[in-house]
């Protein structure tokens, strides 16, 4: 194989576009046993071609690129992300082999980081493998290859999975885990690279009812996203919540909303805003499951917002086709009937500690299991994505104030913010002020702070930053987007004035400590 050339040759560039100056092309040659800071990770074409490296570098994402070509005159359409038949390895820290040659097909996967020099990677494996021992050794054929381009410490992905493993670890639901690997294509270096799982339904990963093939039954297992991309999925795959008619929402920001209130929806008073949807991530192969899915969404939605803002409880009928006002429970039991509560607060919790720019607009996963062991409460888990997240976007960018169920401004700043609109995320929102749920919120805050498990996330922070300096100088080195050039508009003022993957880190550090003891004088009991 070529993986075990004595040498791989290193191309080292710059993103040339404005703003990129004073760096030169150049190439060296490493000799592969200094590769043993981390796993690495070979990826090796079984085409030959001679343009076969564009599967890594040429796709966007369709909707992606038919954006920037909205505003980019003469834009080149690039190819959509195609699979690429593969063979995959992976080495241990001391070159022990732990896959060898098993073939996988490799693509570009994502949304706007597909538009980025360097793409994260879907890995599908024709048998399914496990990947350095993650997730408890489980296997799957699914894999994922987080590129971190945006993101200058490199760390912030895998710091918020551990912090939402740390608060998710009572209610038993699925967090991906994930280590960092050195990637290694066709011979060339290609940088530091988060190895993750596939956001999924398998009963390791999204654990609820699988749907058999071409099974129409409504009985099963739902696993959805929150998201702004909906439109761009099969009908049969997506559908449309009106959150209560749009009813408008009181933000959270610690101080009773001063005032204010905002709708997740389009509304005249509000300002345009792009339409939020759900996507259905799990196979559904009739219009009778779509229907039903968003039929309880929706219902449930309504259920949480007659309770929070009416007083009122109401239940569903048996089929859960429909709901219907009851004065024999409370509307806090009415909720409790259909939402797992607990894995609600923390997704608020997890959320509140990172300020994730785009809380409101994608990557925000829920579930609903009415198999025969289902639960059918709407749940909330598989928490992913947050490069943007801990001061990178100006989002809370000193560690203080409410955010999550606040009222936040759309990706591209907000009004008066270079933007063109604020919102909200619904889920976050809704119950914010019900007296009982913030103290569920209390008590899982209060028992995940004085657990550790925050003293455990420094920790995990700086002994990656160690182990990791040395790979981390070389992805920089590939690829140079410590510049921030090509990105600079996407990130804090002071997350764009590091200059160095070691201030990034500190910056992300210093601010992850003021966010927590921020959050910790509010919801510590």
């Amino acid at each position: 194989m070529k993986f075990f050339s004595k040498y791989i040759t290193i191309a080292l560039f710059c993103i040339l576009v404005s703003g990129c100056s004073g760096n030169r092309s150049a190439s060296y040659s490493v000799d592969i046993k200094d590769l043993t800071d981390i796993p690495v990770l070979t990826i090796e074409t079984k085409s030959t071609a001679k343009d076969v490296m564009n599967f890594v570098t040429k796709p966007v994402t369709r909707h992606v690129a038919e954006s920037i070509a909205s505003w980019t005159p003469g834009y080149v359409m690039p190819p959509a992300p195609y699979y690429e038949a593969c063979t995959v390895s992976l080495t241990d820290t001391d070159r022990t082999v732990l896959l060898d040659a098993v073939d996988a097909e490799v693509k570009v996967r994502g949304n706007w980081t597909t538009s980025y020099e360097k793409k994260p990677l879907r890995i599908k494996f024709t048998e399914s493998q496990n990947l350095l021992g993650l997730n408890d050794g489980a296997t799957f054929k699914n894999w994922l290859l987080l590129a971190e381009y945006k993101d200058a410490s490199l760390l912030r992905n895998k710091a918020a999975l551990a912090m939402a493993e740390e608060l998710l670890a009572d209610d038993e639901l699925y967090v991906s885990d994930a280590e960092f690997v050195e990637v290694v294509i066709n011979g060339q270096y290609w940088g530091v690279y988060l190895l993750a799982e596939q956001q999924q339904v398998n009963k390791d990963r999204v654990n609820i009812t699988e749907v058999p093939e071409g099974y129409t039954g409504t009985d099963i297992g739902y696993f959805m996203e929150f998201d702004g991309y909906y439109m761009n999925e099969d009908p049969l795959q997506r559908f449309h919540v009106d959150y209560a008619d749009n009813a408008a929402l009181v933000p959270f920001d610690g101080e009773d909303g001063n005032g204010e209130t905002m709708k997740c929806l389009s509304d005249p008073e509000y300002g345009r805003k792009n339409d939020i949807g759900i996507t259905i991530k799990s196979d559904i192969y009739d219009q009778a499951q779509r229907n039903f899915i968003a039929s309880f969404v929706n219902n449930v939605y309504n259920i949480m917002y007659a309770a929070a803002y009416y007083d009122e409880a109401y239940i569903f009928n048996d089929t859960y086709t429909e709901i219907y006002k009851t004065t024999e429970i409370t509307p806090q039991e009415a909720v409790e009937r259909v939402v797992n509560i607990s894995s609600l607060a923390d997704t608020y919790l997890i959320n509140e500690l990172l300020c994730d720019a785009d809380v409101y607009w994608s990557s925000f996963f829920l579930s609903a299991d009415f198999g025969p062991e289902g639960d059918k409460k709407l749940t909330f888990e598989a928490h992913w994505d947050f490069d943007s997240a801990m001061g990178n976007k100006n989002r809370c960018v000193d560690g203080t104030g409410f955010y999550a169920a606040n009222i936040v401004p759309d990706v591209n700043g907000g009004p008066g913010r270079g933007g063109e609109y604020n919102t909200l995320n619904p889920w976050l929102a809704v119950l914010a002020y019900e007296d009982w749920y913030q103290d569920i919120i209390r008590e899982n805050w209060t028992k995940a702070f004085d657990s550790g498990a925050f003293e455990r996330i420094y920790t995990m922070l700086g002994s990656d930053q160690e182990r990791c300096k040395p790979a981390f100088d070389r992805n920089y080195t590939k690829w140079n987007n410590i510049n921030h050039s090509s990105i600079a508009s996407e990130l804090s003022r002071e997350s764009a004035a590091c200059s160095t993957q070691e201030q990034a880190y500190e910056f992300l550090s210093d601010w992850l400590k003021k966010r927590v003891e921020f959050l910790n004088d509010y919801w510590h009991s």
